[in-house]
């Protein structure tokens, strides 16, 4: 049983595509306030967000009225991880400022991130509208659209971002991806390499190619990719899981499962790590194990065409044919047709059965 095809995407990726911090305020009632806001903003750029929290405090006590402070304050409570806290600062910026197109881009990331695509696209139109060339606004609501399933919007956005911006790496890295899920594998290829261009550690590109290497069967070529984007993201669960996908072409098992399980231990709502991981079991022959990880990857899509049929493979294994014929049923059903091995191993078992 071969690995499930390549999906590429630039999910887990977001902090990229943020707007940078105000560091003077728009306006100010004292000169106290602005003072506690350009130390705030120092320290923001330092990467010292308590001290720069601590003095986003201070100005906004002096002045409420100052945007850029609830802005940066924000960014901070972000950086830190606190969502909720920053979500809460640019309501207020916005409520000050509302057609501040840096606050409504970091908004609209943090709406993206939460799957509140609706709220999200509220926002990257919003910015559109003012300025129709925000190049970062059509690369992000881009990513809506690819997380929703918009794939011909997705690239019109990314395109768009590259024609407002062509020195954007992100946007080529992007729709690297939004080609290659289109089957455009020569396109793909020639934006990823553009990206890598403009930016030989871009995470993304790398990812992608190391992806479309796995496509092409360039294992090794894919491994120095996706090892490249293991060392720069090691917090990301997708990179570790291509590297996975990787070693499990290459025969190597335990390297697969390594990369698998960090992956499950860094996000393990991901459909696809369980289904790569049950995909390596089955190689070893622990049938047992490859269905326990197949049922979780349909727990957690239960219209993932592939997982259906890799779990009807091994119900077959398993010696469990009435199973295996229901699973190869909704596969069919969802997805028009069975994966060439799933349809050999139902051939065989129908044949076995005739006899």
């Amino acid at each position: 049983m071969t690995p499930r095809g390549i999906v590429l995407s630039v999910a887990g990726l977001m902090g990229l595509l943020l707007a940078a911090p105000s560091v003077t305020a728009q306006t100010s009632r004292a000169d106290t306030a602005k003072s506690y806001l350009e130390r705030g903003g120092s320290w923001l750029k330092k990467g010292e967000f308590e001290r720069a929290i601590s003095d986003f405090d201070l100005a906004i006590a002096t002045d409420g009225s100052l945007s850029a402070a609830w802005h940066n304050r924000g960014l901070a409570r972000y950086r830190q991880g606190d969502r909720a806290g920053a979500l809460r600062d640019y309501n207020q910026a916005l409520q000050l400022t509302p057609r501040d197109v840096d606050i409504l881009l970091n908004r609209g990331v943090i709406f993206l991130e939460q799957g509140d695509f609706i709220d999200a696209l509220r926002d990257f139109d919003t910015i559109i509208e003012i300025n129709p060339r925000h190049a970062r606004a059509y690369l992000n609501r881009g990513l809506v659209f690819e997380q929703s399933g918009a794939a011909a919007n997705a690239l019109a956005d990314f395109t768009q971002a590259i024609k407002s911006e062509r020195r954007m790496h992100e946007a080529w890295a992007a729709r690297c991806g939004a080609q290659a899920q289109q089957g455009q594998f020569a396109a793909a290829h020639a934006d990823c390499e553009q990206a890598l261009k403009l930016a030989p550690d871009d995470v993304v590109a790398l990812l992608n190619r190391g992806n479309l290497r796995l496509v092409q069967g360039d294992l090794d070529g894919a491994l120095v990719d996706l090892s490249r984007a293991v060392t720069l993201a090691p917090h990301v669960a997708n990179v570790w899981n291509s590297r996975g996908r990787a070693w499990l072409l290459k025969d190597d098992y335990e390297r697969a499962l390594e990369d698998l399980n960090r992956a499950l231990e860094l996000n393990p709502k991901l459909p696809d790590v369980w289904d790569n991981r049950a995909r390596v079991w089955f190689c070893r022959g622990e049938f047992t194990r490859a269905l326990a990880d197949f049922d979780r990857a349909l727990q957690l899509n239960p219209r993932f065409a592939e997982a259906l049929a890799g779990r009807g493979v091994t119900y077959l294994r398993l010696g469990r044919p009435a199973e295996a014929d229901a699973d190869f049923a909704l596969c069919r059903a969802i997805s028009g047709s069975l994966p060439p091995y799933a349809e050999a191993a139902w051939r065989a078992a129908q044949e076995i059965t005739r006899k």
